[in-house]
């Protein structure tokens, strides 16, 4: 059975002295003094600066910001800030993906991050994001699919999935969008 992403990270914490020479807190004290406070400056840092590879570099950085579920005080408080101010309109897009993702097994987790939340399985299958006062980027694996209509390469977006959906409405979470996501699911 597949670890939880909790799981993954406590694994991972306790190998990183042994894989890098630094223990967590050790990383944690080089990201403070590296003087980055976004999420991309401090992987890119440990990564370019420190030879770490991503999963390592990504770690330490949710750990450093406390931008991970297993950090915050409470996941859905991570959700409900993603959600709050000029962003509140979008909630109804992210409460009919959640609806979907979860009439596709019982086996699906949310997992809350403070930008957006990871959908997995085995794996992660798709990541919700509200990019902008007035989107929502649904981000799903689906391999070497190709582009179509508004389902689109992942390009910049984010490197954790292969491709992107727009979403400026619950409505956008149509019939294309639920057979993404159940493709995604039943290869996570």
């Amino acid at each position: 059975m597949a670890k939880s992403p909790e799981e993954q990270a406590a694994t991972m914490i306790a190998n990183l002295k042994e894989k890098t020479g630094k223990s967590l807190d050790q990383w944690i004290a080089v990201a403070r003094k590296s003087g980055e406070s976004k999420h991309g400056g401090v992987v890119k840092h440990l990564k370019t600066t420190h030879g770490l590879t991503h999963g390592f570099a990504n770690l330490v950085a949710h750990k450093f910001l406390k931008s991970d579920a297993g950090s915050a005080d409470d996941a859905d408080s991570l959700i409900d800030a993603q959600y709050a101010g000029a962003k509140a309109d979008l909630r109804p897009i992210y409460d009919a993906v959640i609806k979907v993702v979860r009439s596709l097994g019982k086996d699906v987790e949310i997992a809350p991050k403070k930008t957006y939340v990871s959908l997995r399985r085995n794996k992660q299958f798709a990541l919700i994001q509200p990019s902008t006062k007035t989107r929502v980027d649904l981000g799903i694996n689906l391999g070497d699919a190709p582009a179509a209509g508004k389902l689109e390469k992942s390009g910049s977006f984010n490197a954790m999935v292969s491709h992107r959906v727009r979403l400026e409405s619950d409505k956008d979470v149509d019939k294309e969008v639920k057979a993404w996501l159940k493709e995604a699911y039943a290869h996570a």
